[in-house]
């Protein structure tokens, strides 16, 4: 068959297959009169299903294994999703507002029984649809986001479409909706046993403290196995063992979990085809594979199925012996070694986005005396350790940093007298909760500036940039100039069979730039390669730094997106019988406050500490433990006002809007975390205070608890307004979503205090 007919026929079969899983999921869980084959199948289904009393009833170790399962399954899901399918990169607050729905309608469902059946069918389709080695399929979800990209202002992975249909963005949208319902699916069954838990506990207080603590455990529990560099099949394999465990009790239950997920771990463990070599790093999913396999020149990095790097040998020795690799490009001509060519032999220099070693290992090769190389991922160091040809990480005169590349900038008070930005670009976001990318915080205004602080008087500062449009190159072509005072010098190095390709942006003391540009070899390869100038583009700036957006606003194919999803969450949950009474809006709306001021605090603790796993790790335990302490206290003290909480959040909420970021970036790395503490996340502790007592106050009903994760949803959605205007404005929004939950949990005392009269005049 051939590739043309290949490609239609994978699209149709992922959206029939997927499509029928969905409307049958759907099926089995209206309630009421319905299609007979609804009916059909919901009768088939029953032997599946199960009360949370038929696998033992409450327990404090079911409920905390079933918490600890729910985070666990969650962050794998939206880590695993968005480095297998390249369009959730982008959009990875997709994947957690599909969790959202699915725990929402869960919690929502908990009176309901529990069909396993249900949560194995659509984990099981997603590993098929996303690993299946069909390349047809494969190709598909690889196109979605460029078909995206035809409605958006985004620049998706660097590639330009060639067709123009819109109904290939339509086509897209209603797949990425296929795989969000599939998601969220997943979780309705352990939202049910979390949300009957807590509906039934002696002690809802604490039974809802003991969710949340065990929920950060089951963040945790997957942090570690990231930061060990564990694979997909270790994490699918320990979710399956919490499952068996947790309907130990019933063999039928026990066995049918642990088939579904050792059919997950099976699938995922497919590998790339010899001789790549695939590994998964804290941030990304890595494939290694050498050209050629026999004997090596170069490896191949690819980061979620993206192209990324090579590893090159430009050794004296290797030049010499294959002059055949160099006749396009001289050696001397190499991107990698142009930066030398404007200050040769420097005393020290400092590489941003160090990756596997090319650029360290210019700089060795040209007489750099001192290198500060900082990388972030800590795997693609070790392979640079381990595998690039020149060794370069084994040099006395290497310092290598495993750090956020904007956080070293911010934290170093060291001199250098050349800075190279190594073609920083990263191919995932910073975080589950947060629209930035790893690389942004980087290509700001204020993040120049600060490297700027870092230059020596007489130093050179280069940008390397694979720029695949041109405002892109605006953009940085503009940042550039406005740190420095004047235009940089701006050329671009070609791609050739063993050379980088990359816009160059050449800053700094004048008279050796100039100098430079004497030398024939430069002046020649600038003359060749100098680039039309480039287009004018919005700044990015620490509030606003999406670097991949040409401009400010909400992108069509978002909005786009965000209206079928929301038409879709709409219709499901009129189809399953769920609907927010007046009583679940106040719980509506503290969802979706939270999900903002979460959002905001993340971005902002990011900037300030590091976009890395581990800050990452650290703030949102701290904001579970927030919410813990918020529940003791609420405990311990039952009559805490939730007037006074509600001051509490106005006024650190306009604390962290009118404080600006900078100043807290403080020496003291301590004092900065207790004060960004303090002014950032201080909002958190008082939401806590005021969801735990209204919580209490519906008798830890499920549905209140669904109703919260809803507004959780539309909050995911509303931080793309961040896009548009700034991450300082999220703080706006939140506030007036508390506001608005202040005054329908007003009207409902209120209305509350009239029934109970009328009820007392009633019975006198």
């Amino acid at each position: 068959m051939t590739n043309s007919l290949q490609l239609p026929l994978a699209f149709g079969f992922v959206l029939v297959v997927a499509a029928s899983a969905v409307f049958l999921l759907i099926s089995s869980y209206e309630e009421g009169p319905s299609h007979p084959f609804s009916v059909a199948l919901r009768r088939y289904s029953r032997r599946w299903e199960f009360t949370p009393s038929d696998i033992g009833g409450f327990s404090w170790v079911q409920l905390s294994l079933a918490s600890v399962l729910s985070l666990f399954l969650e962050v794998l899901m939206i880590r695993w999703v968005t480095s297998e399918v390249p369009v959730f990169a982008y959009f990875k607050n997709i994947v957690l507002i599909g969790c959202f729905l699915g725990f929402g309608l869960g919690y929502s469902f908990c009176r309901r029984k529990v069909n396993l059946l249900a949560l194995g069918l659509p984990i099981c389709l997603l590993v098929v649809l996303i690993k299946v080695p069909w390349p047809a399929l494969r190709s598909v979800m690889d196109q979605i986001p460029y078909l995206i990209g035809e409605a958006s202002d985004l620049d998706f992975l660097g590639s330009q479409v060639t067709s123009t249909s819109v109904f290939g963005t339509l086509g897209a949208i209603v797949l990425i909706a296929v795989l969000f319902a599939l998601v969220a699916f997943v979780f309705i069954p352990l939202g049910q046993i979390v949300g009957w838990s807590l509906e039934t506990a002696p002690d809802g207080v604490l039974a809802y403290t003991v969710n949340v603590v065990a929920s950060l455990a089951g963040i945790l529990l997957y942090s570690l196995l990231c930061f060990r560099k564990q694979p997909p099949a270790i994490w699918f394999a320990l979710s399956g063992i919490m499952l068996v465990l947790l309907v130990w009790r019933v063999p039928r239950w026990r066995w049918l979990s642990a088939t579904i997920f050792l059919f997950c771990v099976a699938i995922v463990s497919l590998r790339p085809p010899k001789p790549a070599v695939e590994l998964w790093s804290p941030y990304q999913k890595i494939t290694v594979e050498p050209k050629p396999a026999d004997h090596p020149i170069a490896y191949e990095l690819q980061t979620n199925g993206a192209w990324y790097q090579q590893m090159i040998d430009l050794s004296p020795g290797f030049v010499s012996a294959h002059p055949e690799l160099f006749r396009a490009v001289p050696a001397e001509a190499n991107a990698y070694n142009i930066p030398y060519r404007f200050y040769p032999q420097p005393a020290s220099v400092l590489v941003l986005g160090a990756g596997t070693g090319n650029d360290v290992a210019a700089a060795i090769r040209n007489g750099g005396g001192r290198v500060v190389a900082v990388e972030i991922d800590p795997l693609i160091l070790d392979l640079g350790r381990r595998l690039h040809f020149e060794r370069p990480y084994a040099s006395p005169r290497v310092k290598t940093v495993l750090d956020d590349a904007r956080s070293y900038i911010q934290n170093s008070h060291d001199q250098f007298d050349l800075i190279v930005f190594s073609l920083l670009d990263s191919h995932t976001t910073a975080s589950y909760y947060s629209n930035i990318r790893i690389d942004n915080y980087v290509y700001t205004l204020e993040a120049f500036q600060a490297a700027k602080l870092l230059l020596k008087p007489d130093g050179v500062f280069i940008v390397k940039f694979w720029a695949t449009r041109p405002w892109i190159a605006g953009r940085l072509y503009n940042l550039v100039s406005a740190v420095f005072g004047r235009p940089p010098v701006d050329m671009s190095a070609l791609q050739y069979e063993y050379t980088t390709s990359g816009r160059f942006f050449i800053a700094g003391d004048q008279e050796r730039i100039q100098k430079g540009m004497q030398d024939p070899v430069v002046r020649d390869y600038v003359t060749t390669h100098r680039t039309a100038q480039s287009p004018k583009t919005t700044f990015t700036t620490d509030d606003w730094p999406y670097f991949y957006q040409r401009k400010r606003g909400i992108p069509l194919s978002l909005v786009a997106l965000s209206v079928v999803l929301v038409l879709f969450c709409w219709r499901l949950m009129q189809r399953t019988s769920v609907a927010l009474t007046s009583s679940h809006w106040h719980f509506f709306l503290l969802g979706a406050g939270f999900m903002l001021l979460e959002a905001q605090i993340v971005s902002k603790m990011a900037l300030l500490f590091g976009v890395t796993w581990l800050v990452n790790s650290i703030v949102i335990s701290g904001l579970l433990l927030l919410i813990a302490a918020a529940n003791v206290l609420v405990h311990r003290v039952p009559n805490v006002s939730s007037g006074a909480a509600y001051i509490g959040i106005f006024i650190s909420l306009a604390a962290a809007y009118f404080i600006p970021l900078q100043r807290l970036f403080l020496p003291s790395i301590w004092l900065r975390a207790l004060l960004a503490t303090t002014i950032l996340c201080l909002p958190v502790f008082f939401a806590g205070i005021v969801f735990i007592r209204s919580f209490r106050s519906a008798a830890f009903e499920g549905r209140a608890l669904g109703a919260n994760l809803f507004g959780g949803l539309v909050g995911g959605l509303l931080e793309s307004m961040s896009l548009w205007t700034g991450i300082r404005s999220l703080v706006i929004l939140a506030a007036a979503l508390y506001a608005a939950s202040y005054l329908t949990l007003r009207s409902e005392t209120r209305e509350s205090a009239r029934r109970s009269l009328e009820l007392s005049r009633t019975t006198t």
